[in-house]
């Protein structure tokens, strides 16, 4: 496992093709690439309707947080061993940078023909672009308000 590692940053638009393949932005393969990953690691976000995609640094880390735990007789290793790991799935990069996406997982995110690819640290996420959209939208609304309140607070 490696210290801090580059993060995944930037919105790439991309596509998801008939065959329900999607073209890794170049980026990302070689932020993977580096972190000795075979592919990527992806899996349904249990919050939103997207699609998580990591690294193995994410998932060594996942992987020490369920390491200190009993396997057997701990509710919290089997909740978060069922939402992260057994939902995640290895997926493979063809030479062309695409992976496919499984049905299921297309199904999940409501995947059209236009995606977008969400950088988000250390992880990035994918999303149909029209579902991302509004989503974007009142994430920046939520900052600027909460950037308004602390600059109204400053001034009194």
């Amino acid at each position: 496992m490696t210290g801090l590692v580059q993060p995944f940053i930037s919105t790439v638009a991309g596509s998801l093709d008939s065959k329900g393949r999607v073209c890794i932005p170049a980026t990302y393969r070689h932020l993977l690439a580096a972190q000795n990953t075979t592919g990527v690691f992806v899996c349904p976000s249990f919050i939103d309707p997207a699609l998580d995609a990591f690294g193995q640094d994410l998932l060594d880390r996942i992987n020490a947080r369920l390491a200190g735990q009993d396997p057997f007789f701990s509710a919290s290793f089997d909740d978060e061993a069922t939402a992260l790991i057994a939902r995640t799935q290895s997926l493979p990069i063809d030479e062309n940078g695409r992976v496919r996406i499984p049905d299921a997982m297309i199904e999940h995110a409501g995947l059209k023909d236009k995606i977008v690819f969400v950088g988000k640290a250390q992880k990035f996420q994918i999303w149909d672009e029209a579902r991302y959209a509004p989503i974007e939208a009142e994430a920046l609304a939520r900052v600027k308000a909460k950037m308004e309140r602390a600059r109204s607070g400053e001034a009194s």
